[in-house]
């Protein structure tokens, strides 16, 4: 954020931002980010769900631009956060896995989210919800660029009713800004709800003023909770009551916007941190018709439910089948509102044309999917994923814990070789044709190389020239 080209922006929007009589026009649109956990790609009506009701998600798309191939940058929430929010890759920042109340380390203060990346143009900015990139006060969203912080520093399950780690964990703490005000011992059952009221709460209070909302819902992560107007009104049980409550809160968002006058000011963009959880037990998401879930980077694991609106800019009803990442938002987002980028480099790129043309394509070579302490398993190439040799975690036949207390039950699976797909015509990733394309093959190979020599791959030992280190508590 140390960049200094911000002092001329600030200026520059402050001029457009008033009229010869000297009275004040908001120029710059706001944004919302509205980011669910674990939700599958198949968890929405207009994503094919037969069995759970989404109206609000569904107008969105009708009225906004849905993406069919949107990947994030790692299959595992801190990690997909840290990619979000920064435009940059997770590995790159060695932000891994999921972080918890032991983890020393967090997204280093050095590193520009979008947040911060506003700030400097007056926007107001906020996170309700689920923050999950360091617990220490360091790393906490008010000291990255949030003026307001209502939520929980972690995953909802890193509690003391853990059905593994019962003794592990301590009680779920909730802050206000950088305070804990509260902690949650048995029950998470008006979550979605307070978070949903402090968004058009802060909606409201900035309807004059430019601003960044960033929702991210605990749900649909285990354990689930539901608030009584939605419980046993899906008939795809518990998780699809989640689902409706979630797309309830969409839907109050979309209401306060309409009667502030906001609509034609704002993009609102909602998607998924990475895929489903997958059981048996009926306490999870779908990824149909793609392989996989959650913690893999198959499809099912990376390619997630994004859908992209604001009034009057994107066209209504379209489809954008190229693929993008979550990396991509940032400098999107900075593309615009006129801020300048980070001064660390992003990998992300504009893809603001993407969302006014569905035939256009990224300007990125390709898409890098690292998972497992910066194992490079996977790449994206237009209409081509390739996968490199690794190891990753399968749902084997049994019951899963978070039903019954039954632990889940696992199968850990080699993939000894390297594969192809084409996935339009093979979205279930089934038929691997990589003996029948050896152009498409060299151009993959080479794509690999300078990522490990960039960033890294510990699959072969390569340490990557280009990352930079998380933030640390001394």
């Amino acid at each position: 954020m140390k960049n200094p080209l911000i002092l001329l922006v600030v200026s520059f929007v402050y001029i457009l931002g008033c009229t010869s009589s000297g009275e004040k026009v908001q120029k710059t649109p706001n944004i919302v980010l509205i980011f669910t956990d674990d939700q599958g790609y198949n968890d929405l009506g207009v994503y094919g769900s037969p069995d759970i009701l989404t109206p609000n998600l569904d107008q969105m798309a009708g009225e906004g631009m849905k993406f069919t191939n949107f990947y994030v940058a790692q299959a595992v929430c801190s990690a997909s956060r840290a990619a979000l929010l920064t435009g940059t890759y997770s590995n790159r920042l060695g932000i891994h896995g999921a972080l918890d109340h032991s983890s020393n380390h967090g997204l280093n203060p050095d590193e520009t989210t979008i947040a911060e990346m506003l700030k400097p143009l007056g926007y107001q900015t906020a996170i309700f919800g689920k923050w999950h990139l360091g617990h220490h006060p360091e790393f906490l969203p008010t000291n990255q660029g949030f003026d307001e912080y209502f939520g929980i520093p972690y995953s909802n399950d890193m509690w003391p009713n853990h059905p593994e780690n019962k003794d592990y964990y301590p009680p779920l703490p909730l802050y206000q800004n950088g305070k804990v005000v509260d902690t949650v011992w048995t029950d998470q059952s008006m979550f979605t709800t307070w978070f949903t009221e402090k968004s058009v709460d802060f909606i409201k209070r900035n309807k004059d003023n430019p601003f960044f909302l960033y929702l991210a819902h605990p749900m649909p992560h285990v354990p689930l909770f539901v608030s009584d107007k939605f419980k046993g009104k899906s008939d795809r049980g518990l998780y699809g009551d989640v689902i409706m409550e979630i797309d309830w809160s969409v839907g109050e968002v979309f209401k306060a916007l309409k009667e502030n006058g906001l609509e034609e000011n704002t993009l609102v963009i909602f998607l998924s941190d990475n895929g489903p959880w997958l059981s048996y037990s009926g306490h999870s998401g779908s990824a149909y018709p793609l392989k996989e879930g959650k913690g893999t980077s198959w499809d099912g694991g990376v390619k997630v439910p994004a859908i992209m609106k604001w009034k009057g800019k994107i066209p209504e009803g379209k489809v954008q089948e190229n693929p993008a990442m979550s990396i991509d938002l940032l400098p999107t987002i900075a593309e615009l509102t006129g801020a300048p980028l980070p001064s660390l480099p992003v990998d992300g790129m504009d893809i603001s044309f993407m969302l006014m043309d569905n035939s256009a394509t990224s300007p990125q070579e390709a898409y890098f999917v690292y998972y497992n302490r910066n194992e490079l398993q996977a790449i994206v190439m237009g209409e081509w994923k390739v996968y490199f040799p690794h190891r990753y975690r399968s749902l084997a036949p049994g019951q899963d814990f978070r039903a019954d207390g039954i632990p889940i039950k696992y199968t850990m699976i080699d993939l000894e070789e390297m594969e192809l797909y084409h996935i339009p015509s093979d979205p279930s990733e089934e038929n691997n044709v990589i003996g029948e394309n050896p152009q498409v093959v060299d151009q993959f190979l080479k794509l690999a190389e300078k990522a490990r020599e960039d960033m890294g791959d510990a699959l072969t030992g390569k340490v990557g020239e280009n990352l930079r280190e998380p933030g640390r508590i001394n």
